[in-house]
């Protein structure tokens, strides 16, 4: 299927690495030039380089902290600056600190608050009107199925990433009739560096290998094993493209049946 993503502009949030590195480099396979934005130059200048030479993909590399609203607004406007206009918002970011409900911090709580909830909320504010002159597009936020199902020292992932998806489903409401999409995708037993660190941390808590703790995860899945970051991001590129012109304000489960709610 031609997802007819050539000649669009994506941005793409925490884009060095695993999730949002994953969303990148098939963004790029499928034609689409790409804003990269992530904490670490370096990080970002080799995740950039590897992607251009495996693509040929034009890429911006954009090195900041996105839980700074400045940095969002000079990301927004140097991709629409480099590129002429944007198409697709792919809004991941770095997780809020593992932390358990009842004793998660203040200081936890507000890096939590800005990360996994108002991050959404001002990428999205700064690139609707460049969508909408652009006549239409797409934003796919990445959560986690934390909003489904909670999973031990993730109290604020699910306590925040709930509030999005509400959002979203505001914002698909408002921005529907400009042509712009807004959809969740929630990864889960996913293997990167920020599923290894709760698995790492959860093993030590009750005194097993991390090998162990990755068989587990991997047991509760209705598949049988952990998920690879091109397995989400196959999602993305569709719900970016223009094959999903029917879908809006839904969130997806991609968690290889580790859900097993029925809603």
């Amino acid at each position: 299927m031609d997802l007819e993503l050539g000649g669009k502009v994506a941005i793409v949030g925490g884009a060095s690495k695993g999730l949002g590195r994953a969303c990148a480099q098939v963004l790029a396979e499928e034609g689409t030039s790409l804003a990269l934005c992530s904490r670490s130059q370096k990080d970002l200048d080799t995740a950039a380089h590897e992607i251009r030479d495996t693509t040929r993909a034009d890429v911006l590399a954009f090195a900041g902290d996105l839980d700074r609203p400045e940095t969002i607004r000079d990301l927004v406007a140097a991709t629409v600056g480099r590129f002429g206009r944007l198409d697709i918002l792919v809004n991941n970011s770095g997780g809020p600190p593992l932390a358990r409900a009842h004793t998660a911090t203040e200081e936890q709580w507000a890096t939590a608050v800005q990360r996994s909830l108002l991050f959404f909320a001002r990428m999205s504010r700064e690139a609707v009107p460049h969508l909408k002159k652009a006549g239409g597009g797409r934003i796919v936020n990445i959560l986690a199925s934390t909003v489904y199902q909670p999973i031990p020292n993730l109290a604020l992932s699910g306590a925040t990433r709930m509030g999005v998806v509400a959002f979203a489903k505001s914002l698909a409401d408002e921005v529907g009739r400009d042509g712009i999409l807004v959809n969740n995708v929630c990864p889960g037993s996913i293997l990167t560096e920020r599923m290894l660190s709760n698995v790492t941390a959860r093993a030590r808590e009750v005194g097993i290998s991390v090998e162990a703790g990755l068989a587990q995860r991997a047991a509760e899945t209705a598949v049988g094993r952990i998920g690879e970051p091109k397995e989400m991001a196959y999602l993305v590129a569709f719900l970016a493209s223009s094959r999903s012109s029917y879908i809006t304000g839904t969130t997806m489960l991609v968690d290889g049946g580790l859900v097993r709610s029925v809603l």
